[in-house]
């Protein structure tokens, strides 16, 4: 059963403030492998990682191509850490997943996209691993 927790919140939900940005994992489905920041991860729910992607290429095409992601949280200060591996969906305009994202994206990732023209996606976790490997969570 995944259950994502309160501590994954605090720490995932303020990444970005602490300067230690997740990173998002992707890959093509012919395989090419995409890798790239995201500092408006949040732990949606339960069992939900969600971000608002503004690119339209690269990771934004892999996605539509293969869900199948993974988000990465490090804080080597803390010491802790956690990989999310799940599957993406992605929810454009008049969608309402899409609002729901956007009014909880970090202002700082907001102001980015002044006019509100990326997308909301969202990642049902099939798989939570700590940063060092041991599974914690799988989905029933």
């Amino acid at each position: 059963m995944i259950k994502l927790t309160d501590e994954m919140r605090q720490h995932v939900d303020s990444a970005l403030a602490s300067r230690y940005p997740c990173i998002l994992a992707t890959s093509s489905k012919i395989g090419e492998p995409g890798v790239g920041f995201r500092g408006s991860v949040m732990i949606f729910d339960d069992d939900h990682v969600a971000f608002w992607e503004r690119g339209r290429r690269g990771q934004m095409e892999q996605m539509e191509e293969n869900p199948k992601v993974a988000v990465i949280f490090r804080n080597h200060e803390l010491g802790l850490g956690w990989r999310f591996y799940g599957e993406a969906t992605i929810h454009g305009e008049g969608d309402p997943l899409r609002e729901q994202i956007w009014e909880r994206v970090v202002p700082a990732e907001q102001e980015r996209d002044p006019e509100k023209q990326g997308w909301g996606v969202l990642i049902r976790v099939d798989v939570v691993r700590d940063v060092n490997a041991p599974v914690l969570q799988t989905r029933d």
